[in-house]
């Protein structure tokens, strides 16, 4: 076999390390490495969980019990008032109530209210109260009942103390709210918090009492500006209705506003003569009528006169008889004469009678014309003064306007003032004690098993992280899967740790681990090329005492023992250790033959009981690497090719030494071992780089001593190495 062959890489090819460390890294979930992690790292995460369980443990046993008493109350949500009608107002939910809940739990905390409790309870002159609380050096400013440090300080160090101690919790989808208080005495507890739910509620009506007293004081002050603006907006206006002689007259009733409607005394008297005039209007028109009418014989004044009416009756009788006489007589008849002069005496009569009515109907029209006049004169009077009334109404009206603007703000404000002062004077609250504090019989602190709890995760947590940390900073790799997501090979299978002084002695088992392990290994190297097993297998590692002989020492038993003739060289000619394990002599070996000293036929020993040639290193010559460099290597590995179907050979290590890159070059195959947590992946990684870089054909990777436990490679499982093993073999 020559070196181009040896270095083809026909049949099956490995991927190049990049990209199957891309595969692998992809092909495993990250779960599983977390997992695989904790597996290797168990004994730090019980160190932590131990530490932590064992910590709590003491904190529980050394630990002060408390006591823990609760006072509950309810919290009713503040109606809406409306100040003209005191009465609550039941609000609907709204996104409101999480702020208003929110500040009295922020109340309930607050300083204040611890202050409030310090006053009621004189805790500030509680010494008792200062030693249950550990406030040594409070306590111990005490002497005879009366302390060194000031009252304002002592106030202040309970205050702290209450603060510190105490606990608000709102029931959910409830108005009620839980007051805890904390404190080694329960005695002490369930006061503190009794008188907490009371100081709150004493707190709160304070608060709504002092909040209507500010707005009484603001309202006091508002009414006495409105009051004097308002006798001055009247003054005003009196005085400018007396400068313009304007006079009003109340008319009907006040309204709802208590505002009564006016009426100018001008306008009363323009609208009185107005309706004279137009009566008088009418009398001088009817008066000039009946003159009209007067001068016929017929008018309605001369027939309704009863004088005028009898006058010419007798005067109708009187020319009956004198036109009877004349049918018979002259006018010169005596008796005709007569009545001739009755006539004549009623027709004067008659006609002053008709004089007298026409001129009382004229005298009636005069005083009609007259009366007339007289109103037209003192409605055009008022008129005129109506019209400067209307003027100067303007500005009288401005006034009036002020005046009542300035009435409605007044009255508005007093009846606020008024309400506030019933608003102020009730005792209604929106804060009720539901469950009173009770002295608590069991200890709130410490809770054992919530500790033991909280150990445990504490303890699970730390354990992780520090395994998480050790996993960072530890370079070594663990296992085979970390293995290939550090390093990128393949690897070939995992070789569990023997604890025997000689384990060659476990490959005489056919049923042992090792070998069992080996045979797994031998089983992947049978797809490594295209023909099966390599025809020349390079065993090579970082550094010495990895298992790399061991290894080598295993594959020619398991190749040897499946049929076919195998042949193991010790090419670590520095550091040879084969005819030792093999108890063979070493005078003629690898050096030797290469030397040119022997033929290859007196270099391979026959071993009894061994299912395979062996080859020593031989003695150990100054230039090793110079000896293999040359052809004489390569034609050796040619020649026993043809003899044998297998040639391992155990390499010196890569580090420090160019023979394990030189003879993994002429090789066709290399397997590359590491001890489990033995050396530096950046060590590994170091010592690859140069097999590739001399172009050797890397196989994959073997990964010794590895725990039996191993939850990688499933040691110690009913299915992993050992697999089907009878109890008694």
């Amino acid at each position: 076999m020559n070196a181009s062959e040896s270095n083809s890489h026909d049949g099956f090819a490995v991927a190049s390390r990049d990209e199957h460390l891309a595969v692998t890294t992809s092909r495993t979930p990250m779960l599983t490495q977390y997992l695989m992690m904790a597996v290797r790292r168990k004994w730090t995460i019980v160190g932590a969980i131990v530490v932590c369980l064992a910590a709590a443990i003491l904190i529980t046993l050394l630990a002060t019990p408390k006591y823990t008493a609760v006072t509950q109350i309810e919290i009713n949500r503040e109606g809406a008032r409306i100040l003209n009608n005191v009465e609550n107002v039941e609000p609907e939910t709204s996104t409101a109530d999480q702020e208003f809940y929110q500040t009295q739990y922020t109340i309930l905390e607050s300083r204040a209210m611890a202050d409030r409790v310090v006053r009621k309870l004189r805790l500030a002159d509680n010494q008792q109260f200062f030693e249950t609380m550990r406030a040594s050096t409070i306590a111990d400013s005490f002497t005879n009942g009366r302390s060194s440090l000031s009252r304002a300080a002592r106030e202040d160090a309970a205050a702290h103390i209450l603060t510190a101690n105490v606990s608000v919790e709102g029931i959910r989808t409830s108005r009620l709210v839980n007051i805890e208080w904390t404190s080694p005495d329960p005695t002490l507890s369930a006061q503190v918090a009794s008188t907490w739910g009371t100081s709150f509620i004493e707190y709160n009506l304070e608060r709504r009492y002092d909040a209507t007293a500010y707005a009484r004081t603001f309202l006091e002050g508002r009414l006495v500006q409105l009051r004097q603006r308002l006798e001055q907006s009247e003054r005003q206006l009196v005085s400018y209705a007396q400068n313009q002689a304007i006079v009003s007259l109340p008319i009907g009733a006040s309204d709802a506003s208590g505002k009564v409607a006016e009426r100018s005394l001008t306008v009363d008297r323009l609208g009185a003569l107005n309706t004279a005039l137009s009566e008088a209007t009418a009398d001088r028109i009817r008066a000039e009528s009946r003159i009209e009418g007067s001068r016929s014989s017929a008018s309605s004044e001369q027939l309704s006169n009863a004088t005028i009416n009898s006058l010419r009756q007798r005067r109708a009788e009187l020319s009956a008889d004198y036109a009877r006489l004349m049918t018979q007589f002259s006018p010169d008849y005596p008796p005709a004469k007569a009545l001739s002069a009755q006539l004549s005496a009623i027709n004067a009569s008659l006609s002053r009678e008709e004089s007298r009515v026409t001129g009382g109907l004229q005298n009636v029209y005069r005083d009609a014309q007259q009366r007339e006049n007289l109103l037209q004169k003192q409605v055009d009077a008022l008129r005129v003064q109506f019209l400067d009334q209307r003027r100067s109404g303007i500005q009288y009206n401005i006034f009036q306007r002020e005046v009542d603007t300035n009435r409605q703000l007044y009255d508005g404000l007093l009846q606020r003032l008024k309400e506030i002062g019933v608003a102020a004077g009730s005792s209604e609250n929106n804060i009720s004690v539901i469950d009173t504090a009770q002295i608590p019989t069991r200890p709130s602190y410490p809770r054992p098993l919530l500790n033991l709890l909280a150990g445990l995760g504490l303890g699970i947590l730390s354990g992780l992280a520090l395994a998480f940390a050790r996993e960072q900073i530890d370079e070594t790799i663990a296992d085979p899967a970390d293995f290939e997501r550090r390093i990128g090979l393949p690897m070939l299978g995992g070789v569990p740790n023997v604890r025997s002084a000689h384990p060659l002695e476990d490959l005489r088992d056919p049923k042992s681990g090792l070998t069992e392990a080996y045979l797994s290994i031998q089983a992947s190297l049978l797809f490594s090329t295209d023909h099966g097993l390599p025809r020349s297998l390079a065993v090579t590692s970082t550094r010495p005492a990895e298992g790399k002989s061991t290894t080598a020492h295993a594959f020619a038993y398991v190749i040897g023992r499946s049929g076919s003739r195998t042949l193991l060289i010790d090419a670590d000619m520095r550091s040879p250790s084969l005819h030792a394990d093999l108890s063979i002599p070493n005078e003629i070996g690898l050096s030797a033959v290469l030397s040119g000293l022997v033929d290859v036929g007196e270099a391979i020993n026959k071993v009894d009981g061994l299912s395979f040639d062996v080859m020593t290193a031989g003695k150990s010559p100054p230039n090793a690497a110079e000896l293999l460099r040359g052809h004489l290597f390569t034609d050796l590995l040619r020649q026993l090719g043809e003899r044998y179907d297998c040639v391992v050979i155990d390499c010196p290590p890569v580090m420090g030494l160019a023979d394990a890159p030189i003879i993994a070059s002429v090789a066709e195959s290399t397997v590359f071992v590491m001890e489990a947590r033995g050396i530096k992946a950046r060590l590994a990684l170091i010592a690859i780089d140069r097999l590739h870089q001399a172009r050797a054909r890397l196989t994959g990777a073997v990964m010794t001593k590895l725990p039996l436990n191993n939850g990688g490679y499933g040691y110690g499982y009913d299915y992993g190495y050992g697999y089907g093993r009878r109890t008694d073999d």
